[in-house]
């Protein structure tokens, strides 16, 4: 299985549960994983046959930048669904982090997995 990968993506957005959460911007930082199949990409050295990794970043950005989510959970959800949906990746793991919300902590927030692992040494998207 290949996997093209965002790292640390940081964006602001209003995200939280509580009235101060709702009057300001926060950041959250996503990674995210995605499968996809290489190999036609490499043999060719062409980006049309792989998955545009900054137009991925660029969409989430955008998306998340224009919304207002009281849970991170929520917006992990729809953040995968539009990468899944508009990208054509068949599996990803995304994790959403809200750095700073819990004292003492780095940060918190969730890990998903969505769709079909491909098995390892299989194609995948495309």
């Amino acid at each position: 299985m290949d996997i093209v990968y965002i790292r640390d993506l940081k964006v602001d957005t209003i995200i939280g549960i509580y009235d101060w959460e709702r009057e300001v911007r926060q950041t959250v930082s996503l990674d995210l994983e995605m499968a996809f199949n290489i190999a036609e990409a490499a043999r060719t050295d062409n980006i049309e046959y792989t998955l545009n990794y900054k137009a991925v970043a660029k969409r989430l950005i955008a998306f998340i930048e224009g919304s207002e989510f009281l849970l991170v959970e929520t917006m992990a959800e729809q953040a995968a669904a539009i990468v899944r949906d508009e990208f054509n990746v068949s599996w990803l793991r995304l994790r959403l982090s809200k750095p700073g919300a819990v004292r003492g902590s780095r940060d918190v927030g969730v890990m998903i997995e969505r769709g079909e692992r491909p098995a390892s040494g299989a194609a995948a998207g495309v």
